[in-house]
């Protein structure tokens, strides 16, 4: 009778010691929810700057990823995806729309690594923080940074602040994985979808671009370019998708010494090689760089990088024809002139667009009157390929039951 009153004894005893720490786990887990919202500036390019690059930014905010005093014992850890965007001079309105265009449809956490002038932050904050009640958005402002030794050769290339992707590998030395895009980029479908590509990439494979051209005969870089580039048309880089871990781990073949060259050193030789021979600044850089290491490039398809040279002269985007336009790139200021009012009409569509999901439901229809007025010109004749998958993203996203989502 002992022998059974001890061994329930011990069986309390364990019990109790394991509701014990239970507890305490609930409560460590409560703090760090707690202490969530506002982060500050990730010290990733700390080490990089001391090699010659200016400070942080002025201030870094964030909307955090959930709303104070929600707590799940069953959560589970949910994959970050990492946006990356430069801005700098009168670009602080398209990136807000693109942002607001990339949160309307995501669905994972997004971290944005926002690159912009001094005189822009405060203008950033102020947009993005009024965006707080967001569960899955967080941003960190930085300065535009060069090496001090050659800023001055970066700044002047192309535009001010274009070579600023470059650095990116060596500025967010955490970041194992990230997305590049232009300002002028507006996401048409999930980020998800796009950053879903990255378990594509074979064991070479370090980033991944569309071609710069569809059709040969408007090709850029194969009826001009004074330098090597890779493909039949070279690729664009306003959507860039990369895996920082292995850019900045692998050796590249080149054509100004025998040696491989890891991504920091190939830069500013490059540049000192073909700066009198480019036209795209870093987008050429990257051409040449790939010219030399194919085998590291994952080139995906036109609809993810939809531009107006995929419809000007006649569409030449098959992709998007089957399936619509995945993101949509106004490059060449399509977004505030006439030239082109199908691009413009999907700019104003989704900058005057509020989160709430009535708003978003309803965008539509006067979207799609508006489109119908272009019909005048090559690429308004397709307008329908910009809202087919527009209207599947809506769908998805926003006609789904809450629990389905």
């Amino acid at each position: 009778m002992r022998r059974y009153l001890r061994v329930v004894g011990l069986c309390l005893a364990c019990g109790f010691c394991s509701l014990l720490y239970a507890f305490s786990q609930l409560a460590v887990s409560l703090e760090e929810g707690a202490a969530g919202g506002r982060r500050p500036q990730a010290a990733a390019i700390s080490s990089w700057l001391a090699d010659g690059g200016r400070g942080p930014g002025r201030g870094a905010g964030s909307a955090g990823f959930g709303r104070p005093g929600r707590y799940s014992l069953k959560a589970q850890p949910t994959e970050k995806m990492h946006l990356a965007v430069v801005a700098c001079g009168e670009r602080l309105e398209e990136t807000v729309t693109m942002l607001k265009s990339a949160l309307i449809f995501s669905i994972k956490p997004l971290q944005v690594h926002i690159f912009a002038e001094d005189q822009l932050h405060d203008s950033f904050k102020d947009r993005l923080d009024s965006w707080s009640f967001l569960q899955r958005f967080n941003y960190t402002l930085y300065p535009i940074t060069f090496p001090s030794d050659s800023a001055v050769e970066w700044k002047k290339l192309f535009k001010p602040c274009a070579s600023q992707r470059l650095f990116l590998p060596l500025i967010l030395k955490e970041v194992d994985s990230l997305l590049y895009v232009d300002t002028d980029i507006l996401f048409l479908r999930p980020v998800d979808d796009i950053w879903s590509l990255l378990k594509k990439f074979n064991s070479t494979q370090i980033a991944a671009m569309a071609p710069e051209h569809e059709e040969p005969r408007i090709g850029w870089y194969n009826r001009f370019a004074r330098h090597p580039y890779y493909g039949k048309t070279g690729v664009n880089s306003g959507v860039m998708l990369m895996n920082m871990t292995r850019m900045r781990r692998k050796y590249f073949k080149n054509d100004m010494t025998t040696a491989r060259l890891q991504w920091g050193d190939i830069l500013m030789p490059l540049l000192k090689k073909y700066k009198l021979n480019i036209t795209w600044g870093d987008q050429d850089l990257l051409n040449i760089m790939f010219f030399h290491n194919p085998e590291s490039l994952f080139v995906f398809p036109c609809q993810w990088n939809y531009r107006p040279d995929h419809c000007i002269y006649g569409s030449n985007c098959r992709e998007a024809e089957e399936e619509g336009v995945f993101i949509l790139h106004g490059n060449r200021g399509v977004y505030h002139d006439d030239k082109q009012p199908a691009f413009r009409a999907m700019y104003e569509a989704l900058r005057n667009c509020s989160f709430e999901d009535d708003a978003v439901r309803s965008l539509l229809k006067p979207l799609e009157l508006e489109l119908q007025k272009t019909v005048h010109t090559y690429c308004g004749k397709t307008y329908k390929i910009f809202i087919k998958q527009l209207t599947k993203s809506i769908r998805s996203r926003y006609d789904t039951p809450p629990k389905e989502r």
